[in-house]
Order: structure tokens, then sequence, then C-alpha cells
């Protein structure tokens, strides 16, 4: 099983602290099936600036001690760009990490809002030849008040990716309630920890893929699971149609 979206590289964000923790986050990962990892550390998001040598180097050192440590794990580089205006361009002075350089770049909203700019920003990034995928879109307070949001950007053909703690609930019943509409939707394309230590941010890979099974069946959480391998091909993912988020009075949030 493959992770897209991971702070498991030591000491470059506020995921792994040091590279012990780096080992304890890579043991927890393979008892949840993974072994493989993209590593994102936050990138330009007003506290953490993370250079693509600085994360190849540091995804290769971790290796080297994963294989020292004999834990059947594989790191991968990558980041997770806070969105900005000049992505386009930094793309193309390869001063920013796709995942693992394919054509899947995952970007990241601010907590509170989606900026204006993010439909046009997506289109020149597609005409480029690359696909946004949006990380933690549940998270999110404007697309959680108005999800249409997420659905014209998806539409428009960026993808996204879930974090699978939210799905087992460790964000609470209102977010786990619209993470249930927002793959209802078939808004949802990858499933990932965004895992940052193994005490309050753990994987939740498994509960996650349960929860997707007795809500949706076999056939979804495969789909899911089956679209971050073909990512690290670089080969074109499993979408559905997508369609508006159903209104529902849950919880004071629909």
């Amino acid at each position: 099983m493959i992770d897209i979206h991971c702070h498991i590289l030591p000491a470059m964000d506020d995921g792994a602290g040091d590279s012990a923790d780096s080992i304890e986050m890579a043991r927890a990962a393979v008892r949840q099936g993974i072994r493989t990892i993209i590593a994102t550390p936050h990138h330009n998001n007003g506290v953490y600036k993370n250079e693509p040598a600085a994360v190849r180097e540091a995804a290769d050192q971790l290796n080297k001690r994963l294989i020292k440590e004999d834990i059947p794990l594989h790191v991968l580089p990558g980041q997770e760009i806070r969105i900005y205006g000049e992505v386009e361009q930094d793309l193309a002075k390869q001063q920013l990490l796709s995942l693992n350089d394919t054509k899947h770049i995952l970007i990241e909203f601010p907590f509170d809002h989606v900026p204006r700019y993010a439909e046009q920003l997506f289109y020149d990034l597609q005409l480029k030849g690359y696909i946004p995928v949006i990380a933690h879109p549940e998270r999110n307070r404007e697309i959680r008040e108005n999800p249409s949001l997420l659905y014209h950007l998806v539409e428009k053909g960026a993808a996204s990716q879930i974090t699978s703690g939210s799905l087992a609930g460790t964000f609470g019943k209102q977010l786990k309630a619209f993470s249930l509409r927002l793959v209802e939707a078939n808004l949802i394309h990858f499933v990932a920890s965004d895992a940052h230590n193994v005490k309050t941010r753990n994987f939740h890979t498994q509960e996650a893929l349960y929860v997707l099974e007795k809500e949706f069946g076999s056939e979804l959480p495969y789909m899911l699971t089956e679209n971050a391998e073909l990512l690290l091909r670089n080969q074109t993912i499993f979408r559905q149609p997508p369609q508006p988020v159903k209104r529902r009075k849950l919880f004071g949030l629909f």
C-alpha cells in the first residue's frame, strides 16, 4: 500500500522531530500495511520552506536508515505546497517537487478559505500537464460551508485526497460525516494518512478503509488505494463523475 501524504522526514516541519521519530512512524506505517510513503513536508506555508534538494537528501538518508533497521518501507520525495500565485513558474524552474516527480502535485489550501485564484491556477497547471491534488479538502472551513467549491474544481480536472483520520473519526463526528458526503459525491480520489507522529496524528489507514468498505462496499477502497499505485506509475487515475454534495442537516453543518 502507498501513502501519498505523510510528514515522516525528520526535523523538516511539524512532523517527525528527529530520526528516532521517523523510525517510530515507519514501524507504525508498516503495521498498517504501508510499504511506500511519499514524504510531503510543508512548503511555503508561512512557517516552513523545504527546498527540493533538501527533501531528496532527507528521503535518501531515511531510506538508508530504514534498510539498516530492516524496516520494509521505502520513502519517496514530495512536498505539501501551500497554494500561492507563482506555483506554475516555480515548477518550471524546478523549485518545487511534484509527488515523486510525477504529474501530480499536492496543493494545500489555507484552512479557512479557498483562494479565488485557485481555479485559474489549477487550469494553468493542467495546461502544463500537471494534476493538482487538493490535500484534505474536508478540513477547509469554506469547503465545509460551500462544498460546491470543491465540486467545481474536481469537475474541471483537479483530484483530491482525504485524510484517513477524518474517515476514522479522529477529528470528530462532524468531520467524519462531512468526509463521507464528499466520498459519496465522487469528489475524493485518494486516501492518505497525513501522519505527523504516532501519538496525536497517526496513520489510521486500516480504520479508514474499514469505514469506506462498511459504507460503500469493497470496490471503493480498492479504487482509492489503486489510485495511489497509478499515481506512482504516473498513469491516469480512476475517476467517477463528480456530483454536487447533498445538503443534509448534520450536526449543524448541513
